[in-house]
């Protein structure tokens, strides 16, 4: 049995896939959907010789450990601890690329609140080191997916901190943002977004 660091208990099936559909509207299943496009596509990325870009495994602490037999050994207690990082990273065109993936139910703005301190300060040292960074945000009740420069969501997340609002508007994020349309093979098309931003 695995637990979120909200204690709540999740059981891990032997036989769960991700759902690529929009069914159901739990907290646990936030998110699904377009972690399933992006490691889709990431699939393809990597089958075609396009790029190389991997989810990173979530951190799991483990707390208790069965033995039923001395050459097998069972977990049945785990935590998921807090990711220190962004969820995805790898290379294009010789070029490190890290990149969070996030998305709302919120047809007129992003929340703010969506991102981590933890990941923020990650952005700015990837930033620094003159690397390949941003989101990839999708308004799900709009099914519409933008790619959006760390730079951009940096200053919005210090408009924050000074007091201004907590929410990037759908206006902001038209303006700063790239709509990457949605297609078959692959899903979401980011890459054709960092050519244009970066190259």
């Amino acid at each position: 049995m695995f637990k979120y660091p909200n204690g709540r208990a999740y059981e891990k099936k032997e036989n769960e896939r991700i759902l690529h559909t929009r069914a159901s509207d739990t907290y646990g299943n936030r998110g699904m959907t377009l972690e399933a496009d992006l490691n889709e596509t990431n699939a393809y990325y990597l089958a075609q010789g396009i790029a190389v870009i991997h989810k990173k495994p979530t951190p799991v602490q483990i707390v208790r450990v069965d033995y039923p037999k001395r050459s097998a050994a069972v977990i049945k207690e785990a935590y998921f601890k807090q990711p220190s990082t962004t969820d995805y990273n790898g290379v294009y065109r010789g070029k490190y690329i890290d990149f969070e993936a996030k998305e709302t139910r919120n047809r007129t703005s992003f929340p703010l609140q969506n991102f981590h301190e933890h990941q923020i300060e990650h952005m700015k040292q990837v930033l620094a080191h003159g690397a390949i960074c941003f989101v990839i945000l999708r308004f799900t009740t709009l099914d519409e997916t933008y790619l959006f420069d760390a730079h951009h969501l940096l200053e919005y997340w210090e408009r924050k901190q000074q007091g201004g609002r907590k929410s990037m508007t759908k206006a902001e994020i038209e303006r700063h943002g790239h709509l990457i349309p949605l297609g078959y093979h692959p899903r979401i098309d980011y890459i054709q977004i960092v050519d244009k931003l970066y190259f």
